[in-house]
Parts: structure tokens; C-alpha cells; sequence
């Protein structure tokens, strides 16, 4: 049977696709039906129709889900925040493994893949302590303030979010009625006229602080006095500023701030560290998740304090304080300036002095400071935008062949796929942890673990070599002597491999078949300079060079 737009058809939802929608057959015809649930019976009227799949509005549900619930925010369905508002909690954490694992399979050709239970949210509402409010006006002309509709520019008035704080009602209650009462005119993107474009709210989820933000169409709020003493009302107002973004596009935030009143940030904390953050800085919108998220990847890290590790897109340096407790010294990067500004303050605050920032893109920074300055990595963690990494920058991580790799992931499609990079160079997937980060939407975080693999076309063996190669300058010292030393002087880790590679280069002979591969083309880790200094000073310390 063929089906045609405007179509009604009955289906009973078997699926979910990746961006929560229901999925349902009609005599083999596939159609997604935005806002029905796994287990629903629903009549949906096709919108779009493809040759053997196509797209419906949901107009009934006939029979509900054993998943179903009812939504907290009257708006679930019109806002494009929440896209799983009707499905129970329990079953959002499935759906969640479901499509990490499913993008794993499916683009990094990953079986048998080493899955840890998703760590859930205690809270469920009320977690987002950052929001950005656009501000229009309505049909009948009244100053609106709210989110926008999904796929639209139309906004869905609401100033009492469900993921939102309590906070972000009254500081709106304030601006609107700071505007009316002034004859303040809302931005109207159509003409490019009107001077109130959205408004930023940050709030410090364990200190209390509020941050408000002007987003305007110009360079002052008229009345600003007046403004600023409203504001100041509302319990823990901490920072008022002003951001300039003439800009005719649909770009929130512009680049110049202006402060108001008070500081131009608030502080908060994650665990022990605290960060200072601006109106610009990136910061996780739910901390309480975050503090989870960033424990796995230091569980994951494995970290006791000799390692030298990269954190790679570090925005202002949460990540890399939280590794900065465990390890011997951390390296960030991020394009930003301001954002590498805001680490370097942060790791001040924290005393924290095992740290350096670097501003500039990843895939050009580490290759420089590894190739030029022979930097190198003991365990690289990454946390990249949505796109994932530059393949630059992952040719990099291969060739710096830390032990261990920790990625932080909040696209499962992109992470599926550098993660097949890695893997298929020399990387074994050791773990894989989901974190739920954004209850009620389709977003989930993820943390995977790598370590190096021993390739499959060479051989490592671990025995006591002195007696298998004994040269006099050799029975001065056995590998675990030099691996003992090194550690004890040095802090680092080295392997038998590393010290027989030092070892050729001093002239000192070592076993003919010891670590050497099968075939020319396979690929052998290379000794750092680091390294490679260490294990030469426990040579002369042996009188061995």
C-alpha cells in the first residue's frame, strides 16, 4: 500500500530513533512519530512520505505505553527542549545505553563492547544552572519570554522551565517588567530593530550566586540604575553585565561584555575544585551529573601521581583541576583565550601549580609541542564539541601512544567513530560508561576508556634478559633494576621495550630477536625523550654508559 501526506495511519510503536521519536509500521511502511512512546498504540497523520518510510504528527494515542507518563511542563510537546518528557525515567536510561551501544556497533563496528551500567540522575528537574531566554513579543504584541519551538524561531512563553532553578522566574519577572514599564523594545529578527535580544542566567548550584546577562541589540539597557536595583532584590545576585551583539544572525552571545554591577563572574565548585565563570566560559549545565561524569573519567585516568597528562578542548580547566589532585602535571588546550584565562585563574584559586594552558586548536597544538618540544603523554583525556576530533589531531594521540586514552563524548555518532580510528591503531576499548547528564532530552554523555594494545604482529618478551643476553656491561644492572630506578628518581613508568630501544641507541647490545616484529610494516612505540633521559641517567648511575 502506498501512503501519501496528510494520511492517517494506526500504528503500534516498536522503536525509538535517536532523537526520541516513536517508531511504527503500517503494512511495511516505517513511519517516526515525534512525541509517542515505546508501547503506545497512536494514529499519526503522515506530514512526509518517502518511498518506504516517511514521518507523522501524532494526533491520538489509542492505547498508552506501560512507559508513558504524564509531563511535568504543560509545554513538553510544542518546546524543542524536552524531547522525552512522556517516557518514564527508567526507561530514558535504556534508551540512552541503547543508542550509544547502537552507535557503537553500527559505526565503530564494536562487538562484545565492555558496557558499564549508565549512571542515572538523583534529581530530575530543576538541574540546568545555566539558561539563555530570547525575548519578542506575541501575536498580540505582548513581551514574551520563553524557549523556541522546536525547529523554529517562534517563541514557546515560559519562564518557569522544569530543568530550569526557581531563579530564573524572578529574574525574568524583573527584566520584563523593567522593559514594560520603560518602553523597552524586544529584538525582532525579521527587521534587525528592537534592543533586548535574550537574557543569560547562570546560577552556582553549590554557592548560591546569580549571574544575569544582557544580551542587547546596542550598548546600554535604558535606566540601568533603576535595572541594576531591581535585580539586586533577588537573593545571591552576584553579577550583572551587559553583552553587545549587533550582529544581524541568529548568534547568541557577541564578544563584548560590559560589567553592570558586582563581579564579572560567580564562582561555583565540582567536588573539591572551585572555577569562576563568566558569562562566555563553558561550564556543565548540570553539576551534580558533572561531578559523576568528571569521577569516572579520573577512575578512569587511573592516576597516582607520576603521570604527565593532556587534556585536550579543556575550556576553562575543569577537567584538568579535577586531574590536576592525582597527577604529576597537566597540560590543557582551548581555543578560546578568554577561556584559557579563566583556567589559569581557576587553578590559582585552587593552588594548583602542576598546570599549563595552551590557547589554540587542539590538532595544531599538540602536534607542534610533540614534534617541535618533545612533549609527550602519559594518558590523554579528550573532550570535544559535538563534531568530535580533528583526524589530525587523532594521528597524533597514535603517535605519542600514551598508555592509556580517556574520552569524553557527548555525540555517541562522532565518539563511534574516532574511536574506530584509535582502535584500529594500536588502542583496545577497555571500558564504556553512559552518563546522563540532560534528563527529559535525547543527549547523553559518555566515557570510554582506551589502553595500547600489544599488536597483534610483534612480541614482548618478559624475561630476565641478562641471563639470556649477557654482556658484561649488561650484568650491571637487570631491566627491573632500571625500571626500579627510574621510577624511584624520575616519577615515570618505562617499559623493558623502551629501555632495549635506549639501550641500541648507547651502543649497548641487547638480545637480536628481543621485541623486534614480524613484518616491516608493523608499528612499534617509540621511547619519549623524557623517557628516554631517565632510563640513560639509570645507565650511568649502573656505569653501564
Amino acid at each position: 500500500m502506498e501512503f501519501r501526506k496528510n494520511d492517517l495511519v494506526t500504528l503500534e510503536i516498536e522503536d525509538c530513533g535517536i532523537d526520541g521519536e516513536g517508531i511504527g509500521k503500517a503494512d511495511g511502511f516505517t513511519v517516526f512519530v515525534k512525541d509517542a512512546v515505546i508501547g503506545d498504540t497512536v494514529t499519526a497523520k503522515i506530514i512526509k512520505a518517502k518511498k518506504n518510510y516517511g514521518y507523522g504528527r501524532l494526533m491520538e494515542v489509542l492505547k498508552p505505553s506501560p512507559y508513558r507518563v504524564e509531563p511535568k511542563c504543560e509545554f513538553a510537546r510544542q518546546c524543542g527542549g524536552c524531547q522525552l518528557q512522556a517516557l518514564s525515567y527508567d526507561q530514558q536510561l535504556v534508551f540512552k545505553t541503547n543508542k550509544v551501544k547502537g552507535h557503537l556497533e553500527r559505526i565503530g563496528g564494536f562487538t562484545d563492547i565492555p558496557m558499564e551500567p549508565i549512571i542515572g540522575m538523583d534529581e530530575l528537574f530543576h538541574y540546568r544552572n545555566k539558561a539563555q531566554f530570547p525575548v519578542g513579543r506575541n501575536k498580540e504584541g505582548k513581551i514574551v519570554t520563553g524557549f523556541y519551538a522546536g525547529r523554529t524561531h517562534n517563541i514557546i512563553e515560559n519562564r518557569d522551565c522544569a530543568l530550569g532553578v526557581a531563579e530564573n522566574k524572578e529574574v525574568l519577572d524583573r527584566v520584563i517588567a523593567h522593559m514594560e514599564k520603560y518602553g523597552i523594545e524586544p529584538y525582532n529578527e525579521a527587521t534587525g530593530k528592537g534592543l533586548v535580544r535574550h537574557v543569560l542566567i547562570r546560577y552556582g548550584y553549590f554557592t548560591k550566586e546569580v549571574m544575569v546577562c544582557l544580551i542587547l541589540n546596542g550598548n546600554k539597557i535604558p535606566k540601568e540604575e533603576q535595572f541594576v536595583k531591581s535585580l539586586c532584590e533577588i537573593p545571591g545576585m552576584t553579577s550583572i553585565t551587559i553583552n553587545v551583539n549587533k550582529k544581524h544572525s541568529n548568534v547568541i552571545l557577541g564578544e563584548e561584555i560590559r560589567l553592570l554591577w558586582g563581579q564579572e563572574y560567580i564562582t561555583d565548585r565540582i567536588g573539591d575544585i572551585s572555577y569562576q565563570i563568566s558569562p562566555l566560559s563553558f561550564y556543565q549545565v548540570n553539576p551534580m551529573q558533572t561531578q559523576k561524569l568528571y569521577a569516572k573519567a579520573l577512575e578512569y585516568a587511573d592516576l597516582h601521581g607520576q603521570e604527565t597528562v593532556w587534556d585536550l578542548y579543556c575550556g576553562i580547566g575543569t577537567i584538568s583541576l579535577f586531574l590536576a589532585q592525582k597527577a604529576k602535571f597537566v597540560r590543557g588546550v582551548e581555543i578560546v583565550p578568554a577561556a584559557i584565562e579563566n583556567a589559569k585563574e581557576n587553578a590559582k584559586l585552587n593552588g594548583l601549580e602542576n598546570t599549563e594552558f595552551f590557547v589554540g586548536k587542539a590538532e595544531e597544538v599538540l602536534p607542534r609541542e610533540y614534534k617541535k618540544n618533545g612533549v609527550y603523554a602519559d594518558v590523554i583525556v579528550v573532550d570535544p564539541p559535538r563534531k568530535g576530533c580533528d583526524e589530525t589531531l587523532l594521528e597524533t594521540m597514535v603517535e605519542m601512544n600514551p598508555d592509556r586514552i580517556v574520552y569524553v563524548s557527548c555525540d555517541s555518532a562522532t565518539l563511534a567513530r574516532d574511536l574506530k580510528y584509535l582502535c584500529e591503531r594500536g588502542y583496545e576499548l577497555r571500558k564504556v560508561c553512559p552518563v546522563d547528564q540532560f534528563g527529559m532530552t535525547v543527549h547523553v554523555e559518555t566515557v570510554v576508556l582506551l589502553s595500547q594494545q600489544k599488536p597483534d604482529d610483534t612480541i614482548e618478551i618478559d624475561l630476565d634478559l641478562d641471563e639470556l643476553d649477557a654482556t658484561s656491561a649488561e650484568l650491571k644492572a637487570t631491566y627491573q633494576e632500571i625500571k626500579d630506578y627510574v621510577l624511584k628518581e624520575s616519577g615515570l613508568k618505562v617499559s623493558s621495550l623502551y629501555i632495549s630501544q635506549v639501550k641500541r641507541k648507547c651502543g649497548i647490545e641487547v638480545g637480536e630477536n628481543y621485541n623486534l616484529p614480524k613484518s616491516e610494516n608493523a608499528r612499534v612505540p617509540q621511547c619519549p625523550k623524557e623517557k628516554e633521559d631517565a632510563i640513560k641517567a639509570a645507565l650511568k648511575y649502573y656505569a653501564m654508559i
